[in-house]
């Protein structure tokens, strides 16, 4: 009798050796984290007869107590299998770090069954669940359900159950760090969607689009501190309006914004506008006049295109921004002023100083916060919203009746690339607006190069291209809504999800 029982504990200490040397090997070879705990599942499971087995791991984020790998069980159940510290046995094995037999679990009323796997079965059952530990805190568990036996060593098999918690516990310790990571990075996204859908939206800028939802809040992060912005945009893109919003959201929106275009005057006359002249400092100066600078104390000036500021008046420029402080033309007091700068360009400044025309530390001192404004070809989907307002200013101030636009009208300046941005699609609505005789815009009030440009590329591949672009811009502008989800996305849009998978693939969207 006596060696039967030792035999007996020699198979028994054979297979538990065996199964640690397997799911040692296990854990040296897989990357995968979360497929490497459930094979640690599936080898206990195909050593010892369990029903069903979950590691369960705590995310510090929240809080909660989720089943990360499992067999025996479906994945809607393994799901539902959530807990907080304390809440039924797997709850308190995090909450104490101490093992929990139960042999009975009909007879345990904290046994909480959240699976659902236990009820449908006849037998009774039994219960082990022993804590993973990263030094002294419990990070995960492993919880095993069987058929009860009175001839079943528990104690013997928790005792296992422990070892194996103790080897895995760096690679469930990494797959926690990973959720937690992941559960972050989600919540980050949440916020940054709910900011695009229902954040800060200047009133005097046009455009619903994802790239001017992102530069809005940009635009409002900047706006409240004192920050010289650089304004990057080809031309007509609305670069001033643009400084205005900013100029508005900060705290000087009750001061001056003044501005001034440096292309369209002489150096001369910038340097006065600039720093203004005292009387008699040249000829025609006949009183003393402020400059651009003393007159926005305390509130905002705005540059336009800074590129072409002279070189000879860049230094002086350069003190007002770092000291604060110049001297008007002729004049030897020294002036402080309280300025916030804005300045804008189209020009390529970093050439401009490889070709000597600009100053590299006028430059840096500029680029403190560059926001780029996008030409409209880039927003495709802002532009009949900008066509509707520019219909409605223009028909008013040409006390005309504008009912609608043709279709082909439509699909020709949804087709055009618009290298004059906002300002030519600004222009090209006044004409047509002046020009219509019917309330309605039609494609021949439009200007001759957009029809040329279509025609060039053919009639039916224009089309195509209208037609896909929006619908593009329309299922990618609804999945931001619905944060991704394609089932909302697809009812809201009244297509199937098997249409809306599709088009994902088709277009390789964002969800």
């Amino acid at each position: 009798m006596f060696e039967k029982v030792t035999a007996a504990k020699t198979v028994q200490l054979h297979n538990e050796l065996q199964l640690i040397f397997e799911i040692s090997t296990l854990l040296s070879v897989n990357t995968d984290m979360k497929e490497t705990l459930r094979q640690v599942l599936e080898r206990i499971s195909s050593c010892y007869d369990i029903i069903s087995g979950a590691i369960t791991i705590l995310n510090r984020t929240d809080d909660e107590i989720t089943t990360e790998a499992f067999c025996g069980m479906a994945k809607e159940a393994a799901n539902r299998g959530r807990y907080r510290k304390g809440e039924g046995i797997t709850g308190r094995v995090f909450d104490t770090g101490n093992p929990i037999i139960i042999q009975k679990i009909s007879k345990e009323p904290d046994f909480l069954d959240r699976t659902g796997v236990h009820k449908p079965l006849k037998r009774e059952q039994s219960f082990i669940c022993v804590p993973i530990k990263s030094e002294h805190e419990v990070i995960g568990a492993i919880g095993v359900d069987m058929f009860y036996s009175p001839q079943n060593d528990l104690t013997a098999f928790s005792r296992l159950l422990t070892i194996i918690a103790a080897t895995i516990n760096l690679t469930v310790h990494i797959r926690q760090e990973s959720v937690e990571e992941l559960q972050s990075l989600q919540n980050e996204n949440i916020e940054l969607q709910a900011k695009l859908n229902s954040g800060y939206k200047p009133e005097n800028i046009i455009g619903n689009s994802k790239i001017m939802r992102s530069l809005y809040i940009q635009m409002e992060q900047v706006a409240k501190t004192n920050t010289t912005v650089l304004l990057l945009g080809e031309s007509g893109v609305g670069k001033e309006r643009f400084a205005e919003a900013i100029h508005r959201c900060s705290q000087r929106s009750e001061k001056s914004f003044i501005k001034l275009n440096c292309a369209a005057l002489p150096e001369s006359i910038i340097e006065s506008e600039l720093f203004g002249h005292e009387k008699g400092a040249f000829t025609d100066a006949g009183r003393l006049r402020k400059g651009h600078f003393e007159l926005a104390d305390g509130g905002t000036m705005f540059l336009d295109e800074i590129g072409d500021m002279p070189l000879s008046i860049q230094g002086k420029f350069l003190r007002v921004l770092q000291e604060h402080e110049f001297e008007r033309i002729g004049g030897s007091n020294t002036i402080h002023v309280d300025v916030r700068i804005i300045t804008a360009t189209n020009r390529d400044l970093q050439k401009l100083i490889a070709d000597g025309k600009f100053r590299i530390d006028l430059y840096y001192r500029l680029n403190v916060f560059p926001l780029v404004i996008p030409p409209l070809r880039e927003r495709r989907t802002d532009i009949m919203l900008l066509v509707n307002h520019f219909i409605d200013m223009y028909a008013t101030e040409q006390n005309k009746k504008i009912t609608s636009i043709s279709r082909l009208a439509t699909n020709l300046m949804m087709a055009y690339d618009w290298p004059g941005n906002v300002r030519e699609l600004s222009n090209c609505i006044e004409r047509a607006v002046i020009l219509s005789t019917d309330g309605i815009i039609h494609s021949y009030h439009l200007p001759a190069s957009m029809q040329k440009t279509t025609a060039a590329n053919g009639r039916q591949a224009p089309l195509k291209q209208i037609l896909e672009t929006l619908e593009r811009d329309i299922i990618q502008n609804e999945l931001d809504k619905n944060n991704g989800n394609m089932t909302k996305t697809a009812a809201v849009l009244g297509i199937s999800e098997r249409i809306m998978g599709l088009r994902v693939s088709k277009y390789n969207l964002n969800h």
